[in-house]
Parts: structure tokens; C-alpha cells; sequence
């Protein structure tokens, strides 16, 4: 199958401006390919059936394969930018039908919601087709821990060039990097963030203080965020103290937090029931399952 020209674009947007890593961006890029090869096949009236076309490479047939071979990008990009609604749920309904789990179902809704708004951002459309499709319902399991592939498709959600936005990645970049409570991380001032000493000082529980070491992605992100923060032309206006803000400069709440992260967790097609703590749960979990010991991750939460 040829390379599509808006794929492409779609991809070095990813990793060049969202900053996504290369196995993140290439996951998105088989969703895509494969979303192609159904929507190709499709128009194309092939002898196959819907349910047959969604496995590339080796598992189609000399027939199939012959019809990809000869498609060309420009063919592929047209079927990619004339998508309809009714397209992506005869697609969704594909991938129930090849009994896809609801899990990766929603991820590649996920990708398709992001690649058309992608679309509509360059001027390619003037609408994306996967807003009115909602995102299959997950079983009401509250997950003990999130993937790291998924807390990264979670981090590279929010938009970083918007102040909100900044805001929103650092937030989550924080709660997963050092553990702490939403409302440990709502208390936090600038002033207790020690950059070069990679750590923060927290009032936990009690207001009993204590220092937890903080990673360097992290930090970059607050620095990122109170960059763009200060460039504001009503950054004088805000709680001049208060590490994260609100819209209207005031320290922010756990229930905003939490409204933040229901937001990006619909956004990227991950588990709606998913909590604050489960972020929580998942710095403890990765934490351990690369080599730290339990009572110094005791000691960290």
C-alpha cells in the first residue's frame, strides 16, 4: 500500500510538535493504514468482504494485495479526507464484528477523532466526522493501574501551546511523576518547586511536609507552563503564589482537576472511569516493576 501524503503530516505533527514518542506516533500511523485499507477496499467494491480487510501486509490475499499495490497516495488521501460519519461507524462496526475489545476499539476511535481534527486544523475539511460517534462503553472496572503506553497517549493530550492547555500536561505530568494526591497538587506554590534539586515540597495529609523527587519531564513542563503563563497579558492578575491557576488566575480545585482529567481521558479513548488515584497507582506500579523497593515507594506516596 502506498504512503499517504496527510498520514505523513499527521505523523510529524505527532512527534514534532505534539512530541509524542516514535512508538506512540507509529501506533497511531497502523490505525490510520489500516482505517485506509478498509476505506479503500470499500470503494473499491473488492470481492471481499468488509470483515475480511482488516488485516495488512502477509494476510491479504494476491488479490487484495494487487488492488493496495496499486492505489496511489493521492487516491488514499482523497478516500481519508472524504470520510463520513456513517464510514467510521461502518468501520467501528467492523472491528466488533472481528470482536476487536472495547479497550482497542476505543483507542482507534481515538486516533481517527485526533487525525480529523488534525484535518480540520490544516483546512483539509470543515468538520470532523468522528465527533457525533461515541466512544464504546468500557466495562465498569475501575483499572488497578494505567499501561505507560497509556499514561504517554494521556500526557500528550492536552494542547502544550495553549496556556490552559500547558497547564493541563503539567498537571498530569506531576501527578504521575511523583504520586501525589490531587489535593497535594492543587496546594502546591512555584515556590515549592526546586528545579535543581529535581524534587518538590508537598503538604500532605495533616499538613505534614515532606519532599518527593520530581522527573525532568516534569519539570519541563511546569517550566513550559509558567513561560507561557508569565507571557499572559493578565499574568498580573493571577494568585501570584498558586502553582496552577484557573482561567480566571485563582488557585485551582481537586473537582476542576478531576474535570481536566475526565476531559483528556474521553479525549484519548482511555477508560472514562478512571481516577486521579489511578495515576497514583500506576507511578507505585512502574516504580516497582523497574527495580524500586516497596518501602521506598511507601515512603514516596
Amino acid at each position: 500500500m502506498q504512503e499517504s501524503t496527510i498520514i505523513q503530516d499527521f505523523l510529524n505533527y505527532l512527534s514534532h510538535e505534539k512530541r509524542f514518542s516514535e512508538h506512540t506516533a507509529k501506533c497511531y500511523g497502523a490505525d490510520l493504514k489500516q482505517f485506509s485499507e478498509f476505506l479503500v477496499h470499500r470503494s473499491e467494491h473488492n470481492e471481499h468482504s468488509g470483515t475480511d480487510i482488516l488485516h495488512s501486509g502477509a494476510s491479504h490475499g494476491h488479490g487484495s494485495s494487487a488492488v493496495m499495490a496499486v492505489q496511489t497516495d493521492q487516491k488514499i488521501d482523497q478516500e481519508l479526507i472524504a470520510v463520513e460519519t456513517d464510514d467510521v461507524r461502518a468501520y467501528m462496526a467492523v472491528l466488533n464484528e472481528k470482536q476487536y475489545s472495547k479497550a482497542t476499539m476505543a483507542r482507534k476511535l481515538a486516533t481517527l477523532r485526533s487525525f480529523y481534527k488534525f484535518l480540520v486544523k490544516r483546512n483539509h475539511r470543515c468538520a470532523n466526522p468522528v465527533t457525533a460517534i461515541r466512544t464504546p462503553k468500557q466495562d465498569k472496572r475501575l483499572p488497578k493501574f494505567l499501561e505507560i503506553e497509556q499514561i504517554e497517549i494521556l500526557l500528550n493530550t492536552p494542547d502544550i501551546n495553549t496556556l490552559l492547555g500547558s497547564r493541563d500536561r503539567a498537571m498530569l505530568e506531576v501527578m504521575y511523576s511523583t504520586g501525589i494526591r490531587v489535593s497535594e497538587l492543587v496546594d502546591l506554590n512555584i515556590t515549592d518547586v526546586d528545579a535543581a534539586g529535581r524534587c518538590l515540597r508537598v503538604r500532605g495529609k495533616g499538613k505534614k511536609q515532606r519532599t518527593t523527587p520530581i522527573g525532568p519531564t516534569a519539570l519541563a513542563a511546569i517550566q513550559r507552563y509558567l513561560d507561557i503563563r508569565r507571557a499572559d497579558p493578565r499574568a498580573a492578575e493571577y494568585d501570584q503564589n498558586a502553582l496552577f491557576a484557573n482561567k480566571h488566575g485563582q488557585r485551582l480545585s481537586t473537582r476542576s482537576v478531576r474535570r481536566k482529567l475526565d476531559k483528556y481521558l474521553a479525549e484519548a479513548g482511555l477508560d472514562p472511569t478512571i481516577s486521579p488515584h489511578t495515576l497514583r497507582h500506576s507511578f507505585a506500579t512502574h516504580m516497582l516493576n523497574n527495580g524500586a523497593d516497596l518501602r521506598s515507594v511507601q515512603e514516596l506516596l
